[in-house]
């Protein structure tokens, strides 16, 4: 067999393959929310390689629960495919770690990781394309699959938490910082929304699914019956530099639908159609009810805001066919529109 080759392919062809988010993180070098990305929770063996190229780049056997809420290895796979550079960026000296074939941003190195290496690769979801065991044969990396023994999957090592991004040194930043951020919001189908959060500038991704509900991994056939709790929702991937989470709840989500109908909006009708901020950090919750008590206080709605505001747990993403609804579909059923 040939030895395989990796390239990054061209511009066009990224943007049609790679989500909105994991293009910013790679090509933009944007880092991810914490503790909500698709691996930092991930014990399944397999191998991480670059979304962009496909080069071999960490290993679950070197993957550690560093508490920072981003995937954290103690070193690469294939030390070769993971370069450094120096980043000034954050206002103090850091050191960037890039794909070698990809040029792919894929996060950072500190020097306070666990033995016998000592360093921390602190390491965006995004950029990564996990390969579980079993695959490894047929996505063409089968001289990695040695490294897993029986291929199950194992306890991932719990270090010490006192590192650069999870515990800062006193007065110092923490050595990890997003660049983006998510909002969890409802307020009827998801269709019409979506149509509107997703044009707004400063967000990145727009996401159409189930939150706030007790049901795992819901589908949208129980959903619609109500008993499953989960409302449809939209999580919002956006720069928080280019448009504020105040202002996107003060001026789009408190003017695009109607937050004093209590499990309803328009014709639709249930607890899954309710107005809900699903809030992810106590930063979130302050703002929210700053924001509910200026829509309130408007004059814009002359009954009481019924609008919940609540921790968020998982976000589901809905099905294929519900994703953009309106762009496949234009014309289709929405009851959002912006008020003055």
């Amino acid at each position: 067999m040939a030895p395989r080759s990796y390239a990054k392919p061209s511009a066009d062809e990224l943007r049609s393959r790679l989500g909105s988010l994991e293009f910013e993180v790679t090509q933009h070098d944007a880092t991810e929310p914490p503790f909500r990305n698709r691996f930092w929770d991930n014990h399944e063996a397999g191998l991480y390689v670059d979304i962009v190229s496909g080069e071999p780049l960490f290993s679950s056997v070197d993957k550690f629960d560093s508490g920072t809420g981003w995937p954290s290895f103690s070193k690469p796979v294939e030390a070769d495919n993971v370069l450094d550079k120096v980043d000034l960026s954050h206002g103090s000296r850091r050191t960037e770690v890039r794909s070698k074939h990809g040029n792919s941003h894929l996060g950072h190195v500190f020097d306070d990781g666990p033995r016998p290496t000592g360093v921390r690769y602190c390491i965006n979801s995004a950029s990564l394309r996990f390969i579980p065991v079993a695959k490894l044969e047929a996505e063409g990396y089968g001289e990695y699959r040695a490294l897993f023994g029986d291929g199950k999957a194992t306890h991932q090592e719990l270090v010490d938490h006192d590192n650069a991004c999870a515990v800062p040194a006193p007065g110092e930043a923490a050595g990890c910082e997003a660049t983006v951020e998510e909002a969890v919001l409802a307020g009827g189908c998801f269709w019409g929304m979506e149509e509107i959060l997703g044009k707004i500038p400063g967000v990145i991704e727009a996401t159409v699914g189930y939150a706030g509900g007790t049901t795992p991994n819901p589908k949208y056939e129980q959903v619609r019956t109500g008993i499953t709790g989960h409302a449809e929702a939209v999580r919002i991937l956006f720069d928080p530099k280019r448009v504020s989470f105040q202002d996107l709840l003060e001026q789009w989500f408190f003017k695009m639908h109607d937050p004093t109908t209590k499990n309803q909006q328009g014709n639709d009708r249930g607890s899954q159609y309710r107005s809900a901020i699903f809030v992810t950090s106590p930063q979130q919750r302050e703002v929210a009810e700053l924001a509910k008590r200026h829509a309130q206080e408007s004059g814009r709605w002359k009954r009481p805001i019924v609008t919940e505001i609540v921790d968020a747990g998982p976000f589901t993403p809905a099905e294929e066919y519900h994703q953009k609804y309106l762009d496949k579909h234009p014309g289709g059923y929405t009851c959002h529109f912006m008020r003055d």
